[in-house]
């Protein structure tokens, strides 16, 4: 399983879009094999859906994000968890000890800052 966290350095990011990259945990049962850091390609809509899903992603954490990316990752059968926080690896384990749960926030429109971490 590939776990993708969009995030600021170590930290899982307020904003799905406009994060800094993607660090992609391998996981098998409930132990992290593996994780690697891909450069945020660009924020365009529909695109970092995609992106994700061709480097093989079946889950993305992240603080916030847009209703158009949810519904194309939910067309690929990635599971979306939205409202994490903290460490990006202990965000991970969370997960993988079914501890971590989607808050179901989902940021509506770019022009209403306050409502998805400022962005």
């Amino acid at each position: 399983m590939k776990i993708a966290i969009a995030s600021d350095g170590s930290m899982v990011t307020e904003h799905f879009g406009h994060c800094e990259g993607f660090q992609i945990f391998t996981c098998e049962g409930n132990s992290i094999i593996n994780s690697q850091m891909f450069t945020n390609p660009g924020h365009q809509p529909g695109f970092l859906p995609n992106y994700l899903n061709d480097l093989g992603v079946n889950v993305i954490i992240s603080g916030g994000m847009g209703g158009g990316a949810i519904n194309i990752f939910n067309e690929n059968n990635i599971e979306v968890i939205i409202g994490a926080s903290g460490d990006a690896k202990a965000a991970v384990q969370a997960y993988l000890n079914g501890d971590l749960k989607s808050t179901g926030s989902v940021c509506n429109d770019h022009e209403h800052h306050n409502e998805c971490g400022g962005h």
